[in-house]
């Protein structure tokens, strides 16, 4: 019985600890997408990581990083991450490659997916130069 009564006792601790973590609702995504690779890390407010997914974490082909529905499988694994510490509002910084007319194929298929996960995104900031 002690030995269930320390288990308890641990599970009880975990569950308190990810409440306080669960505390941050908010979040800012940073969207990187150029023609070739996508790239999505997520910070808390005051900028320390919480996760970073990037297209060659999903696939090894190069010919599609930057594939949309390749996008929506980093979108999914965002999600997943940061659904467990009670994120649930989002905002959002798109950046393409320096002097480039629009950002990649991914940019907009990574918002489409999350905002169908039940996120809320309060904002999206285009920060290209």
């Amino acid at each position: 019985m002690s030995e269930n009564e320390e288990v308890e006792e641990i599970l009880e601790e975990v569950k308190e600890e990810k409440k306080k973590e669960g505390r941050t609702t908010e979040a800012i995504m940073n969207i990187y997408t150029s023609f070739n690779n996508t790239l999505v890390h997520v910070t808390d407010m005051s900028g320390r990581t919480i996760s970073k997914v990037t297209g060659g974490m999903i696939t090894k082909h190069d010919r599609l990083k930057a594939n949309p529905t390749i996008a929506m499988f980093i979108a999914k694994r965002i999600s997943e991450n940061i659904k467990d510490l009670g994120i649930r509002s989002l905002y959002i910084k798109i950046r393409a490659k320096t002097n480039s007319p629009a950002p990649g194929p991914g940019a907009h298929a990574i918002i489409k997916s999350l905002s169908r996960e039940g996120f809320k995104i309060i904002n999206i900031l285009d920060t290209t130069r």
